[in-house]
């Protein structure tokens, strides 16, 4: 009998940076796997990082498929698999980083504890946006910052992928959510049901004053890193907790230590990197399903569509920051 095929695309220089379209063996679902039809694959900044090579943290050896969000049907399950069968509609941050496939092709084998049944009020498409940006707000909002009703929260940059998420997991928790933003996309931090604060029109010092008649936030979440996340470091309230996503470089936070405040970053490809804990991503992604078939929850996906045969311009919508917040790839 003849093997059978998938069509994929791979990566197969960093240097090049292009992908190839090629027919390659339909996987096969080991011990702990379920074989997926991917219908929808989301893509993130990581995923344009790890195709130009420079994301050495994450990076697999070449040629590979990438491809971080997933959404697809259930085909077969390997053994041990109990919670997942066949026609089973699923979604996950599955793939695409070191070792294991990703979602641009047509199937893949992926890891139970990684998915979750997808919210029934969703397409494919909508669904594949998800994973990633909300398991990033719930390490950090949840895990990290263990946030409350009633706390004040500030995203930093509010209107992005990880942002316009972090801001409706706060509202569903019973937060008092402000964000910053700029422009327009004020107008959607309004819309999600956030106060917005346009960064560009106040100070750091007048928006505390503002928001939090001076006290600062309980828990802030910054998304952007960099200068961004040095200037709201003295926004927090004494004994408060700023988390962040985007914090990879040198920072001096002499203002929040004086504040005796917690600081925690947020790497989510750690539990598929490493193996430990993956479960929690699939019981993560189970709550996520939940908010989103009560209205709590809802992504923000960009019009246009792409296929495999031009996946390499959706990467470029995400580097060139012209995407309306998350763009999917439709692999089916």
């Amino acid at each position: 009998m003849s093997e059978k095929k998938m069509t994929a695309l791979l990566l197969k220089s960093y240097e090049d940076q292009t992908f190839r379209k090629v027919e390659m063996p339909v996987p096969v679902a080991g011990p702990g796997e379920v074989l997926v039809s991917v219908k929808a694959s989301g893509v993130n900044p990581i995923d344009t990082k790890i195709r130009t090579g420079v994301a050495p943290y994450a990076m697999p050896e070449l040629p590979a498929v990438l491809g971080t969000d997933m959404a697809g049907v259930v085909i077969s399950t390997g053994e041990g698999v109990t919670a997942f069968r066949p026609g089973d509609e699923v979604y996950g941050l599955t793939g695409g980083v070191r070792g294991l496939q990703g979602s641009l092709a047509q199937f893949a084998a992926v890891d139970e504890k990684l998915i979750a049944i997808k919210p029934a009020n969703l397409t494919m498409r909508e669904a594949a946006a998800l994973p990633l940006v909300f398991l990033t707000a719930w390490e950090g909002l949840v895990d990290h910052a263990n946030v409350r009703e009633g706390d004040r929260v500030l995203v930093n940059g509010g209107a992005g992928g990880v942002g316009h998420m972090v801001v409706q997991l706060a509202q569903a928790l019973g937060a008092e959510v402000y964000a910053t933003a700029s422009g327009e996309k004020c107008d959607l931090v309004r819309q999600l049901g956030a106060t917005p604060i346009n960064y560009r029109e106040q100070t750091v010092e007048q928006y505390v004053q503002n928001c939090t008649s001076g006290k600062g936030f309980d828990i802030i979440y910054d998304t952007v890193g960099g200068d961004a996340l040095s200037s709201v470091l003295g926004a927090v309230k004494n004994y408060g907790h700023i988390t962040s996503c985007g914090a990879f470089g040198e920072y001096d936070i002499t203002t929040s230590s004086l504040r005796s405040a917690t600081l925690s970053a947020v790497f989510v490809l750690l539990r598929m990197l490493s193996g430990e804990g993956r479960s929690h991503h699939g019981e993560v992604l189970a709550t996520l399903t939940r908010l989103v078939e009560e209205g709590k929850v809802k992504p923000v996906v960009d019009a246009r569509h792409f296929t495999l045969n031009n996946a390499l311009e959706a990467h470029k919508a995400v580097e060139d920051a012209s995407a309306a917040i998350k763009i999917v790839i439709d692999v089916a």
